[in-house]
């Protein structure tokens, strides 16, 4: 209880620090077209109700403040009613919250390659007794997406972009890289929105940080998304630590869960 009442504290404080440095970043968006963000965009406060909803896992509560949540989500700014796929939903703490913003009318699309056997039972407790039950299962990989042509309304890829890179045991490869991102641009629909969240590597790194200390250059995922015919519309700054040298591993204990962090949006041109 007391970890929640903290959690809500927070919630109430990211409400109004995302409310007083809301009006300035429309403006810049507006005078400019696509811009550089620098904190989250207006909307009204469905972020933090979603977050100060009573039925999440106990366990998502000890992470809002390290996620940032109600910032990244009101960047990416789901709306109810969307179709929105969530790749590499990992135990599914994004799961939770999206499924709460798009409403009964939305659907959310939970993608967890069968590969990443590990959070079989996170993933099983998050969708018991059909808790979420605008939530569908997903376990494909990343370059054959279970969705059709032009379906979707947003496509989010928090903390993953970087696993292209990556082969757990056993496996050869967890999706062809041009190809999964030709898949994002496949089912979504005209104007809609790729987010793209990721841990930092240097200016220059190899893409092969991948899969040695799991992160990527912004500037590898930028060329990805360009060259797959995605318009670029803002890029935030609300997870960025420049205490981070981008050399450790992000499980590295120094540096875990204060990693340098970049978020991305993007659009499929109508």
């Amino acid at each position: 209880m007391m970890l929640k009442a903290r959690m809500l504290t927070y919630c109430l404080t990211a409400l109004a620090a995302i409310g007083l440095a809301a009006c300035g970043a429309d403006r810049e968006a507006a005078a400019d077209g696509p811009a550089r963000v620098d904190d989250a965009l207006v909307g009204p406060d469905r972020e933090v109700e979603a977050l100060a909803n009573p039925n999440r896992l106990d366990e998502d509560w000890a992470d809002d403040e390290m996620r940032k949540p109600a910032e990244v989500l009101r960047f990416a700014a789901v709306k109810p009613g969307m179709t929105v796929f969530e790749m590499e939903a990992g135990r599914g703490y994004y799961t939770e919250l999206l499924a709460y913003l798009v409403g009964p009318d939305g659907e959310v699309v939970m993608q967890s390659p069968e590969e990443f056997g590990f959070l079989r039972e996170a993933i099983e407790a998050r969708l018991a007794d059909n808790r979420l039950p605008n939530v569908r299962l997903s376990q494909t990989l990343f370059d054959d997406l279970d969705a059709e042509d032009g379906s979707v309304d947003m496509v989010t890829w928090f903390l993953g972009p970087h696993e292209l890179y990556f082969a757990p045991t056993g496996v050869d490869t967890l999706g062809d890289v041009d190809k999964a991102y030709g898949e994002i641009h496949r089912i979504l629909k005209s104007g809609g929105t790729f987010v793209i969240l990721d841990h930092a590597a240097a200016p220059g790194a190899p893409n092969t940080t991948g899969g040695t200390i799991h992160r990527i250059d912004p500037a590898i995922v930028k060329g990805l998304a360009e060259d797959a015919g995605f318009e670029f519309v803002a890029e935030s700054n609300i997870l960025r630590n420049s205490d981070d040298d981008h050399t450790m591993s992000v499980f590295d204990p120094a540096i875990r869960r204060q990693t340098d962090r970049f978020l991305l949006k993007y659009r499929k041109p109508e």
